[in-house]
């Protein structure tokens, strides 16, 4: 017996499987399908290769959207549009015959984080990951925090003035901070940017007010930060976000440690064998 664990983004999808939900035997990748079926198809074939001879018992999958009210997919994500309202569910459970979990991508990278990698041993871990967009996710006791909508931590509002963005694009900490509204401010790909350029730690300085207002809500013992924006080269600097949060605090509160993520892109897989781990399948 053995468990499949699955991290769908919008360029590619990783998949790993686990004897002992403890460590991860085996992992391949292959770039995102925008079809369906055909997604579902590679995803099939590649795990079977995976597995050899071994039967699934049980499937966590980390994807990129929003989730859909009954966890079978995603509502609807503008990468992976004609994913929309279809059930990753009923075709891998189908096929595999065994329970399939469905969770956001954010999330499960955050669980991964909190339950093996940077965030490990701490009661309340926040991830952020920095990147195309900017997600987040807050993790209590090794377990994703209960939210009736999700979190989307991205969306909240800082350049309230509009000085930064203009009056045309909403001021967002994703709009601010990420590698799409980095490329749309700028013209350039983030990483033709080099790293000697002010940007860089002015983008630091935005994350750091997102960061405050994560402190301020959500009281973490630690954030661990990841993405593209973080990991990339160039990136956003971890010494001047550190800073430039404690700076934004100003005392108020204590500011606490803040690090980058263990597993980069792997997080969400580590993150999918946690979920696993804690649907007690292995039982």
């Amino acid at each position: 017996m053995t468990y499949l664990m699955l991290d769908i983004g919008g360029t590619k999808t990783r998949l790993a499987v686990s004897d002992d939900l403890s460590v991860i035997k085996d992992k391949s990748s292959f770039k995102t399908k925008k079809g369906f079926d055909d997604a579902m198809s590679e995803i099939v074939k590649q795990a079977d290769v995976l597995m050899g001879k071994n039967k699934v018992k049980g499937i966590a999958v980390g994807i990129r959207g929003r989730i859909s009210e009954d966890k079978s997919g995603i509502h609807n994500d503008a990468t992976l549009s004609n994913w929309a309202n279809r059930s990753i569910v009923e075709a891998l459970g189908k096929h595999f015959k065994t329970d399939v979990y469905v969770e956001n991508d954010t999330a499960m990278a955050g669980l991964g984080e909190a339950n093996f990698g940077a965030g490990k041993g701490m009661d309340i871990v926040v991830y952020h990951t920095i990147s195309t967009g900017v997600g987040g996710v807050k993790i209590e006791h090794g377990v994703i925090d209960e939210a009736s909508e999700g979190f989307e931590p991205g969306h909240q509002v800082l350049d309230i003035d509009r000085t930064i963005l203009g009056e045309e694009i909403t001021p967002t900490l994703e709009n601010l901070v990420s590698g799409t509204g980095l490329e749309t401010r700028m013209g350039v790909k983030p990483y033709e940017i080099p790293q000697s350029d002010m940007i860089w730690d002015e983008l630091a300085e935005y994350l750091a007010q997102g960061l405050r207002n994560t402190i301020l809500y959500w009281s973490p013992d630690v954030i661990v930060l990841g993405g593209s924006m973080i990991h990339g080269d160039p990136r956003i600097e971890i010494e001047a976000i550190r800073k430039y949060t404690v700076e934004a605090l100003d005392g108020f509160v204590t500011c606490p440690f803040i690090t980058m993520a263990e597993f980069k892109d792997e997080s969400g897989l580590y993150g999918a064998m946690a979920y696993l781990e804690q649907k007690s399948l292995k039982h």
